[in-house]
């Protein structure tokens, strides 16, 4: 978006990137920088910094970074200009106009204005006659009117037209409609149909409070070629695996964990016995995005998916993705129904308290898991068994850990403890050695260990682009040192957005402007964190003559790429002997 520079500079300004970072990250000084735990990644060794005086951040964990709008995008998951314009907000400054920012904002605003219209429609026709069978059907699963208030559930009648209709007289385009994702469109005659028919309507609500999509339960469960669930696809406002149901509320609550179900039905259940820190996935599997979602408002985790097959395979896949979110996971399993929606109906909330209490860790979880693979009286059988338990236990960075559950696995086999100690140091030496090579090899790679982490960005020409990462390094340190390198150009670089920071880096050095990363526009999350990785990596005092050989190597590799012909190479070579001053 093309903020004028003085108001980013403003904006940055006026938004101390430590007191913005500090709201989520308790930092402490260490020289002239601050270090805290990253909110991006799991870690209990400080990894995350803070460079108040270059205004950005970097993990040296999970390599992202950036300036201060680049750390509100990524905390609150917004895009560029929504970031700044809450960091306007924050600071009592009023966002220049701009028409592109602004008709994409326009258009958001539209989006949640008209879904929330759309949350009303529903929520009304689950009380007109209409909506007398879906009524009917939500008092049957024990849901009162004050839970179909508070979740905002409606109905969307068995209609083609119902709710397009609606939104027309509400004064929506028929475009509008389509950005919406609540329409479908007639391939015949690009007629627009509602996208949900004859199902219970529960809105998706983000943590800001914006209604962003709606998920629909089908009403006629004779229909077997309907889907069970319906949600809203992918919009502007709307990113099923950013976002989590019933998060806007879970948020808020006092219990100190959250548990993650399978349905919305399970949350609303959980929130209606008192359990108010339930929230479920978004039809799809948990993902990295939900997982991070949930490290900013908790710890720990109680994972609650259904006893079949496929909630223990959804289980299994969503202990490591909440783990590497640096979450503590407890497992539940459930007994005597199938979810926690028919239990809570069935036995009550102190019974469902008990369960809760004797959730499992993660370990005793999987360990049960390997369990129930195998028939333990025949001996076969039993050397798999205790020989995957030792492979899962030598996973664990604690011996006490170690010892303790391969002393319960080899109970439960009838074989000494002594042995399955042996196995598991066995499978822990394997572990090592196996991660220790690895690591060596990555070590003895430098050309691999000096390339950017985002794929996208690699470089093509690695001595190229050493130079230009000393080049910009340099020139933050001491913006005086443009005038010594004036031949140097942005397209000469081999790294596209090397050479769009060296740009606008001098761009603002002839304005007059701060010559900082902070006040970089237009870069994606992936490039920024590359950016500040350098600067934090390339310390040390401004080399002059490091500069100018660096700016030398640039302009001669610049001139390579565009030698096409046998000619053009015989005339370069001739170009770069003269100018050393020898003979051809």
């Amino acid at each position: 978006m093309a903020f004028p520079p003085a108001f980013l500079d403003e904006l940055t300004a006026r938004n101390p990137i430590e007191d913005v970072v500090g709201q989520y990250v308790n930092l402490k000084r260490s020289g002239s920088n601050l270090f805290g735990l990253c909110p991006f990644h799991g870690e209990k060794t400080p990894s995350f910094s803070v460079a108040p005086d270059k205004g950005i951040y970097y993990c040296f964990g999970c390599h992202k970074g950036g300036n201060v709008i680049n750390f509100e995008m990524e905390i609150e998951g917004l895009s560029y200009p929504d970031a700044v314009r809450a960091l306007a907000k924050r600071a009592g400054m009023e966002v220049p106009e701009d028409e592109q920012y602004q008709s994409r904002y326009h258009q958001q605003e539209r989006l949640w204005a008209l879904h929330k219209e759309a949350a009303r429609f529903y929520h009304s026709q689950l009380y007109a006659p209409v909506g007398a069978n879906a009524l009917q059907y939500a008092a049957g699963r024990g849901m009162p009117k004050s839970i179909l208030t508070k979740f905002g559930i409606g109905y969307a009648p068995d209609s083609w037209t119902a709710l397009v209709d609606w939104l027309r007289t509400k004064g929506y385009t028929d475009q509008e409609l389509r950005d919406s994702g609540l329409v479908t469109v007639s391939r015949k005659n690009g007629n627009l149909f509602d996208r949900f028919r004859d199902r219970l309507m529960f809105p998706i609500i983000d943590v800001r409070g914006n209604v962003i999509g709606f998920g629909g339960r089908i009403m006629n469960n004779q229909d077997k070629s309907a889907a069970k669930y319906l949600n809203s696809p992918e919009t502007l406002i709307f990113n099923k695996r950013k976002n989590l149901f019933a998060l806007n509320l879970a948020k808020k609550s006092k219990l100190g964990y959250m548990i993650l179900v399978e349905g919305y039905m399970d949350a609303i259940a959980l929130h209606q016995f008192g359990f108010d820190c339930a929230v479920a996935s978004l039809g799809t599997a948990l993902t990295e995005d939900g997982a991070n979602l949930l490290a900013r408002y908790t710890e720990q985790v109680v994972l609650i998916y259904d006893g079949d097959e496929a909630g223990q395979n959804a289980t299994k896949r969503a202990i490591p993705i909440l783990e590497k979110a640096g979450l503590q996971v407890k497992v539940l399993q459930m007994r005597d129904a199938k979810d926690p929606d028919e239990y809570l109906k069935k036995f009550g909330a102190d019974r469902f308290k008990l369960l809760l209490e004797e959730s499992s860790n993660r370990v005793e979880y999987q360990l049960n898991a390997i369990l129930k693979k195998y028939d333990l009286r025949d001996d076969d059988q039993k050397v798999k068994y205790l020989q995957e338990s030792a492979e899962l236990i030598s996973t664990l960075v604690s011996s006490v850990q170690r010892e303790v559950y391969g002393n319960r696995v080899a109970e439960k086999a009838g074989i000494a403890e002594d042995a399955m100690k042996q196995e598991i140091s066995r499978a822990y030496r394997r572990r090592t050695y196996q991660e220790k090579k690895k690591q060596e090899k990555i070590d003895l790679s430098p050309v691999r260990n000096l390339q950017p982490i985002d794929k996208k960005l690699r470089y093509d020409n690695m001595k190229s682009a050493r130079a230009e990462e000393m080049v910009l390094s340099q020139i933050l340190k001491e913006p005086a040192l443009f005038e010594e390198i004036p031949e140097l150009k942005p397209e000469m670089f081999s790294s596209e957005f090397m050479g769009r920071a060296f740009s606008q880096l001098l761009g603002r050095y002839r304005q007059g402007l701060e010559v900082s990363l902070s006040g970089l526009t237009d870069f994606t999350p992936e490039e920024m964190a590359c950016l500040a990785g350098i600067t934090q990596r390339l310390t040390g005092p401004v080399n002059h003559e490091g500069l100018s050989d660096c700016s030398r190597t640039i302009r001669e590799e610049y001139q390579k790429s565009q030698t096409k012909t046998l000619e053009d190479i015989m005339l370069y070579r001739e170009k770069m002997q003269k100018s050393k001053g020898t003979k051809p």
